[in-house]
């Protein structure tokens, strides 16, 4: 499959009487975006603000962060089997707004929901804050359960980021990027002498909000497959967790992936990327087992070398991780995991929940139980009063003075195990 991906730059955000692109500034009309939003009868009420660069604004609880994107040409539509027909995606030309973002917020869903600061010491934990951004604002209709409610707000950031991406279809590109995978036995020929390395995308799908979907499917509900990178890139995957903010994979990091962007990078240099195998994380023992043989044996069937492995979230996901890294070990295949560290304050402590020896080369996003101060914003957009609450919170994190003390497992994408982020660690 062949794919590109086609840049249009954004240098800021407006509210404009029309939705559109004009010298490098993205428009949107506000009416417009609550009408398409408030279809949902699910949906009670939604404002619409916008949150820049350097601003004094905290938006909390996020929900999900969604790249505007549109399909130009090839099969499908951006999010397939979600906002359009169930057409598989990764081929023709894709654009999209880079440098725009799509942020749903509001009343809290669940407990493990994170800020975006865009400003002070918080704006350096996570990569959204280098975004403009299109803030949703969303209040459910009373008595509307938690579940109901996390599928109309994401639904609204789909649909949202759908429509806004409308507006670069037809539009001339900053740059355009090609990415390919070829069939199996060509690409196996393509670099004969190159190592064959592969990625295995671990899935966030322990269920209780803890959800991940593929085509549209629930990703619990599936076996390990082989996937062209090019259909992640293009939508065939999306959030619908709220896994602790800082290692949740929102729609943005699916989008984005940069272990698949920085793979294809050395594809044809020093490795032969072969693509993309995604598996689950189940609660239960027997389908953690079932998966981790099935990401195995796909392995082995690829005929690779090496493979990279990388997970979402933690705890429970660890013997998910650890099982796929010994298994494919086994099988003579070489490993390097990436995850991040729930190692205390002080980080002393054991930072996954499981361990093998053979689990010797590890790429960490860092320790999310480091703590830090977030100052006072000007303006909250969405609501703090949960902030003792969540992950990451505790009693007494909301400060009187309207600053927080918690820990970076609180700021969205803090620690993100795609490596989407600017912390790691070493070993000394």
């Amino acid at each position: 499959m062949k794919l590109e991906i086609g840049n249009v730059f954004i240098n800021d955000v407006k509210l404009g009487n029309e939705t559109k692109v004009e010298n490098h500034i993205l428009y949107v009309n506000e009416e417009e975006i609550k009408n398409i939003v408030l279809e949902d009868e699910r949906i009670k009420n939604v404002s619409i603000e916008l949150a820049r660069p350097g601003e004094s604004k905290r938006i909390t609880p996020v929900k999900d962060v969604i790249e505007p994107r549109v399909k130009v040409s090839g099969k499908g539509t951006i999010f397939p089997g979600v906002i359009g027909k169930v057409d598989t995606v990764g081929t023709g030309r894709t654009h999209v707004l880079k440098g725009a973002a799509i942020v749903t917020c509001g009343k809290i869903v669940g407990f493990q929901e994170g800020i975006i600061d865009m400003s002070g010491p918080g704006a350096d934990y996570t990569p959204f804050s280098k975004l403009n951004n299109v803030c949703m604002v969303i209040e459910p209709e009373e008595d509307l359960n938690q579940y109901e409610y996390e599928a109309a707000a994401r639904m609204a950031g789909l649909k949202i980021a759908t429509y806004v991406g409308e507006v670069a279809k037809d539009m001339e590109p900053d740059e355009v990027k090609e990415f390919e995978t070829k069939p199996l036995l060509d690409q196996q020929k393509e670099y004969p002498d190159l190592p064959k390395v592969g990625y295995i995308y671990m899935l966030q799908t322990q269920g209780l909000l803890h959800d991940t979907y593929v085509y549209g499917v629930d990703a619990k509900q599936i076996i390990p497959t082989i996937m062209y990178p090019t259909e992640i890139m293009d939508g065939a995957i999306i959030s619908g967790n709220c896994v602790s903010a800082c290692d949740k994979n929102t729609t943005y990091h699916h989008l984005n992936n940069p272990i698949i962007q920085n793979l294809f990078k050395r594809h044809g240099k020093d490795i032969n990327f072969m693509g993309a195998i995604i598996t689950n994380e189940n609660v239960y023992l027997a389908d953690k087992e079932r998966s981790s043989n099935f990401t195995t044996k796909l392995a082995e069937f690829l005929g690779l070398d090496g493979v990279i492995i990388s997970q979402e979230g933690f705890g429970n996901p660890d013997t998910d991780l650890i099982m796929n890294c010994k298994k494919i070990e086994k099988a003579g295949i070489k490993t390097v995991i990436v995850t991040d560290e729930y190692a205390g304050r002080d980080g002393l402590s054991q930072s996954l929940a499981d361990a093998d020896l053979r689990a010797n080369a590890v790429v960490t996003g860092g320790n999310a139980n480091q703590v830090i101060v977030l100052p006072k914003m000007d303006q909250i957009i969405g609501t703090d009063d949960y902030i003792n609450k969540i992950a990451g919170g505790f009693d007494g994190s909301l400060r009187n003075d309207g600053s927080i003390e918690v820990e970076i497992q609180a700021i969205t994408g803090a620690t993100n195990e795609l490596g989407f982020n600017r912390l790691t660690a070493k070993s000394l």
